[in-house]
């Protein structure tokens, strides 16, 4: 069995969903440390031909509490109805508009000011909109030791779900030793997404937005090809 494990982002870039379709189960990280100027509460998305962030207003807190402890600001009622006019306005003559935009609606709407939660719940419209099977396991519904670092706890997680391959993002190939997980029975893989184009508009194209665009501007079964576009080192 393949597993993928990766902190929850907002609305991410193709690639997620590609690690996430490539997988027989997906761990998403509650209890991990929420990270500041990552793609946790953030994403990009093109408006008038460049690429603009839109993100999840936090409340303050500690930086040092686990993405399951954080909450959305107070102000999110009003500022979602913001962030959804500003998608709207920036995509309401994409090709594909009409069935898109009410799936991030649906996504954005959604009453939970857990931040975890809020995120999770997005990511099962969009999973379900490309039809992506794979099963998503919350982390800490895992029996693992959270204080092994790095491929430890990423090990301990495969041995804990009788996993025999997990599969990470290139960017991941100076962090994990191949010797390391195939002395523990499993087989490391990293993923790396082709590049590719799609027409935005008439603009010039901007790569590796929120897959808001990439649905926005292509149809189903185009994205089900993108999702397989890319390749693997073993």
């Amino acid at each position: 069995m393949k597993i993928g494990i990766m902190q929850p982002y907002f609305f991410p870039y193709i690639g997620y969903f590609q690690l996430m379709n490539a997988v027989d189960e997906f761990v998403v990280y509650d209890n991990i440390e929420f990270t500041k100027k990552g793609w946790i509460n953030r994403n990009r998305i093109l408006a008038n031909g460049k690429d603009s962030f839109i993100t999840l207003p936090l409340k303050n807190d500690s930086d040092y509490l686990d993405v399951r402890d954080r909450y959305l600001a107070n102000g999110w009622n009003s500022e979602r109805v913001k962030m959804l006019n500003r998608i709207k306005e920036s995509y309401r003559k994409s090709k594909q508009f009409d069935s898109v935009y009410p799936v991030i609606e649906k996504c954005i709407l959604f009453d939970e000011f857990n931040l975890f939660n809020f995120i999770l719940n997005s990511l099962n419209p969009i999973r379900e909109y490309l039809e992506i099977q794979t099963d998503l396991i919350i982390s800490s519904s895992i029996p693992v030791d959270y204080a092994l670092k790095a491929e430890k706890k990423v090990i301990a997680i495969c041995k804990a779900r009788n996993a025999n391959a997990y599969v990470n993002p290139i960017g991941g190939i100076q962090l994990y030793k191949k010797d390391e997980f195939k002395n523990q029975g499993i087989n490391l893989h990293f993923l790396k997404t082709n590049d590719f184009e799609y027409k935005q508009f008439n603009d010039e194209f901007v790569p590796w937005l929120s897959i808001i665009d990439v649905m926005m501007f292509n149809a189903k079964e185009k994205i089900k090809e993108y999702l397989n576009s890319f390749y693997t080192l073993v």
